[in-house]
Parts: C-alpha cells; structure tokens; sequence
C-alpha cells in the first residue's frame, strides 16, 4: 500500500548502561516477554474498533497513565480487559494501487534498504552495513528498563529504530552490548541526531528490545520501524477546480518548491514536462516497478496541459519512498530529511500508517523551519483508529470529497481530519499515461495544490497564517463548524487568499 493501470480503465486503488544480574533477571525478563509473541507481521492481532484513547493506553502514550487501567486499557468502560497483554494492534490498511491480498495472506515487508541516494547521480549510497563476523548471541543479563509495550500498527518485525547521541563508535558499542546489528546509520537533519536501524537476528521480539535499549541512556528515542501505505481508494472529469474556488485560467504556483514523498515517477508523462525540479530514492536497492500513485499525485499538483495540475509552475522534488504499495520509517524519514534540504515551502503526504515518534518529531522540526505539512487523513474507514502523519499537530489532515461535495464512504474519521478537498473519481496523470483516481491521496495533493497557490501570491506567508485562513474560510459541509467527518469543511482557495 499489483495490477497494471490499463488505460481507459478504471485502477482499484487503493543498549553500555547494562544492568548486569544472575540469570534470575534474565529469565524474568523472558517471563514478561512472553505475553508478546515473536509471530511475524501477518500473525498480529487486527482490531480497527480501538478508540484512540485505548491505543494510547496500550502505548503507554496518555500522560502518566491517566484514564488507563493497570493493564493498559482505558477505564470508565473505554477498553475492553485483559486487552493489553503485550497483544500488537494493527488499524485496517487499505493497500493502495494494488488488489487486495487474498484472504489468510501474508503482508509483505519492503525489502530492507541500506541508505539512500539522489537518482540523478548527485548523492552517495552509504556502503551496506558489515553482516556479523559469526553468530550473533544475546548478553547474558539483560534488564528490562520497562515492561514490553503493546505496539500499534504494523511493522518490521526485526528492526528497531533508535537515535543515539553518539558517533559510529557509540553506535556498535550500543549494538554489541544488546546482540543487534546495524544494519544502516546516518544524520538525521530533522530528528537532530544520528537515527540508527538495528537489527534483531535472534528472534527477540520487537517489544522486548525496545525496552532494553531503554537502559541505555545514550539512546534517545526507540521507535518500532513502522510500515506505511499509500492512500489510493477504488475508482470522472477533473471538477476540483470549480469546487474548490480556484479559476483553471489564474492559477499558479509558478516556482513555489514542494516536495512530494510517494512511488516513482513516470517523469516522461507529457503531464510532467518542466515540472520535476529533481528527484531523489530514498530506496535505491529495490527496482522501481510501480508510478502510477506518483505521477498522479505530481500531475495533480503541478501537471501541465490537458491533465493540468491545481499550481502550474510549480517545481516538484520528488522523493520516491514506496514500493508495492509500502514503505518504512527510516525510508520515509530520508525522504523527510531530502525535502528539508530543498528549501521546499509545502511537503505533500498522500500516505498513512501508525503512530510513531520519529516521524512526530521529524514533522514537528519541519513545521518549525516554516513548511507546510500536508497529509492524507486515509482510506480505512470510519472506524479506524487516527492516520499518521496526518494527526500530528502542525499537519493538515485531508479527506476527500465527491463532485457533489458528499464524503468518500471509505474516508478516516476522527477529530484530527482538517479540511476536505476532491478525491473522489478525478481524472490525472499515470504511468499508463491518465486514469480515473479516488482517495485521501489526490484529495492531499489537490489541498497542495492550493496552498502553493496562496504562496505564489503571497510570498511571506507562514505556514500559521496559511492554516488560519484554511479554517476560517473552508465551506461548512455536515454539522455546524468543524467535525470529525469534513473537519472545517470543504476547501476555499479564493477565500483563504483573500483573508488577512
């Protein structure tokens, strides 16, 4: 989150601080790694009917434990007993772009990557991380900081994410001390520090060594490397334009930067001629085989000709971050931290996936340096739990909306959903060359559209000012003022550029 797109046709979218013990400290930590099974990705417990509230307790997210019952649940009624018992929760993901997986099948894993690199040649892949010399054995000894933690959402099920405050040495000190291996290390610009990708080749569940690595004061944050999709639903002239205040004759977002986190690109697509300032694969070991998503997603926003975009003139720097559908943290955090080296004043994120830290932190620190963050609220229905990014603070949270501004049925819910925008049976560039497309997706990359629009005619703007005059003068749909349906309401370009 494959079928080709075929043209004419309508694509179905969507560790030294070691607290050395006798082996009864090991064997207990054992004990309380039991509850959490090392059952790969596909054997994970699926319960989409969490409220927010009870994936927060699970996560020990919700402040000291408040509204949380002794084993994770929310009280007054809120979550069901026993629930938390190490269990991992996934919310219902819609694979995008791709027929949905028989049932009983196995999610796939994106390949692993080894760092990233500029596919014009420009930047340098980081050399593989060495393999072990000899078998890798787990220290005797090992306390749990913390009890393993019930995780939300999928993911890897033999990596961690950790940043260190440290050099490579720190790193491999911390990597020999708790049996892990590195598997890729580097700079992060956003995070401010270096984020490490560990490996786990005992088969040590992801929880248990989160909680290790918690002893070590040199790790900062440790995060499971969580998986993202993109968010395409099944899917007829392009009316956003009409709908959302926008005259097709002025618009512009003539040398606004945006950057784009999604597939590859067709960028021979005559849609995208002039518009693709660079790019960059934040994969580069795994061959590119699908760009539709990506090409849509860029066409919608700055396409040129028939197929034009919502800001013509725009420059697209794209950074390709999916495959199959999917991604990872630590290849969407490159991506990130790419586009924050452009200079780019709107970040577009047509993806969704579970809450995770990093990816917090990285957008929080993006948001600050001025850019505007936006994101799709998601495909998986109204009873999923909230989509990440989009439910950050400081990231405009998009659903779509149909031609009769009527809500896509499949569209998240929640309080976190900002502002509505078309996405729902519009035409757009593909790989194939166009096809009809619906989603939170194209519903994002239509609201960045817009908002390079707001930037072009007014350079200074902030990213504050842009998201107040968001709000203020979206058109009410629903119930009265914002909800968790449409949010502020459907999205009113001429409005908000006028408003002060």
């Amino acid at each position: 989150m494959a079928a080709n797109a075929i043209p004419g046709k309508v694509r179905r979218g969507f560790p030294s601080g070691i607290a050395s013990g006798p082996r009864i400290i090991l064997r207990a930590a054992l004990l309380a790694a039991a509850a959490f099974t090392a059952a790969p990705a596909f054997a994970q417990t699926n319960d989409p009917n969490l409220t927010q509230k009870q994936v927060d307790c699970l996560n020990r997210t919700t402040a000291a434990g408040a509204g949380c019952d002794k084993d994770g649940g929310a009280k007054n009624g809120e979550g069901t007993p026993g629930t938390a018992g190490g269990a991992v929760f996934l919310p219902a993901l819609i694979v995008d772009l791709f027929p949905n997986p028989p049932v009983g099948a196995a999610p796939q894993t994106p390949a692993p990557s080894n760092g990233a690199s500029s596919s014009n040649g420009s930047g340098n892949t980081p050399p593989p991380a060495p393999a072990p010399s000899g078998p890798v054995t787990v220290p005797q000894g090992l306390n749990l900081a913390e009890p393993p933690r019930a995780i939300a959402g999928d993911f890897v099920p033999d990596e961690v994410l950790v940043t260190v405050d440290g050099d490579a040495g720190v790193v491999q000190q911390i990597a020999n001390s708790f049996g892990l291996q590195v598997r890729s290390q580097r700079q992060s610009r956003l995070l401010g520090s270096t984020l490490v990708r560990f490996g786990i080749t005992d088969g040590r569940p992801v929880g248990v060594v989160l909680a290790q690595l918690a002893a070590d004061g040199r790790t900062q944050r440790r995060e499971p490397n969580h998986i993202y999709t993109l968010q395409q639903a099944a899917g007829i002239v392009n009316y956003a334009f009409d709908r959302i205040a926008l005259d097709s004759k002025q618009a512009s977002g003539e040398n606004v930067r945006v950057a784009v986190i999604d597939t590859g690109i067709d960028d021979t697509n005559p849609a995208l001629a002039g518009v693709i300032a660079d790019q960059y694969d934040a994969m580069p070991n795994v061959p590119i085989e699908k760009r539709d998503h990506g090409t849509s997603v860029d066409g919608l926003i700055a396409g040129v000709g028939p197929l034009e975009g919502m800001a013509p003139g725009a420059k697209i720097y794209h950074a390709r971050a999916f495959e199959g559908g999917k991604s990872t943290m630590d290849v969407i955090l490159s991506a990130l931290d790419w586009a924050a080296e452009q200079n780019v004043r709107i970040i577009n994120m047509s993806f969704v996936g579970p809450k995770n830290d990093l990816l917090g932190t990285a957008c929080r620190n993006a948001r600050a340096l001025g850019m505007v963050l936006v994101a799709a609220a998601g495909n998986n229905g109204p009873k999923a739990p909230y989509g990440y990014p989009a439910a950050f603070d400081g990231v405009i949270a998009v659903t779509a909306t149909d031609a009769k501004d009527g809500l896509m049925p499949q569209a998240n819910r929640g309080a976190y959903v900002f502002i509505s925008a078309p996405g729902v049976e519009m035409v757009a560039p593909s790989g194939a060359g166009s096809d009809v497309v619906t989603g939170t997706s194209f519903a994002a990359a239509i609201v960045s559209g817009a908002i390079a629009n707001l930037i072009h005619a007014s350079p200074d703007r902030s990213a504050d000012d842009i998201e107040k005059a968001l709000a203020a003068t979206a058109k009410d749909l629903g119930p009265k003022g914002r909800d968790n349906d449409f949010g502020y309401g459907l999205i009113d370009t001429k409005a908000a550029g006028a408003a002060k």
